[in-house]
């Protein structure tokens, strides 16, 4: 029955508007990972600049070609530390912020899922 679903599927190509190839796709996306966007920021931008409603439609996704050219992007568990380091900082030089203090417990709410999500 699987087997059935796959011969029925149609290939998916890009869309007639978008004038850009996988070539150039590529090129720009590892610019803009280089120039330290992450892959969900990588995807808006060539949403919004470009037209292009999704990369899995030139066959490759955002990780998948970071991956191949041997760039490194940050996991959502560093990311999350990062933003719990900063909001710790910004906590003891303003003890009255208690939305940012809010913030912080919700950040650690969300690293601990994380974690959980890691060991499974």
């Amino acid at each position: 029955m699987a087997e059935e679903n796959l011969e029925n599927k149609e290939e998916i190509k890009p869309a007639s508007w978008v004038k850009m190839k996988p070539a150039e796709l590529e090129s720009k996306v590892v610019e803009l990972a280089k120039e330290g966007k992450a892959p969900a920021e990588i995807g808006m931008i060539l949403r919004d600049k470009f037209g292009i409603p999704k990369t899995k439609l030139f066959g490759k996704r955002i990780n998948q070609i970071l991956k191949e050219k041997n760039i490194s992007i940050k996991s959502e568990k560093e990311i999350t530390d990062e933003k719990i380091v900063h909001l710790k900082e910004h906590i003891v030089k303003n003890k009255k912020d208690y939305p940012a203090a809010r913030s912080l417990t919700k950040m650690l709410w969300n690293l601990h899922g994380i974690e959980k999500a890691l060991e499974h």
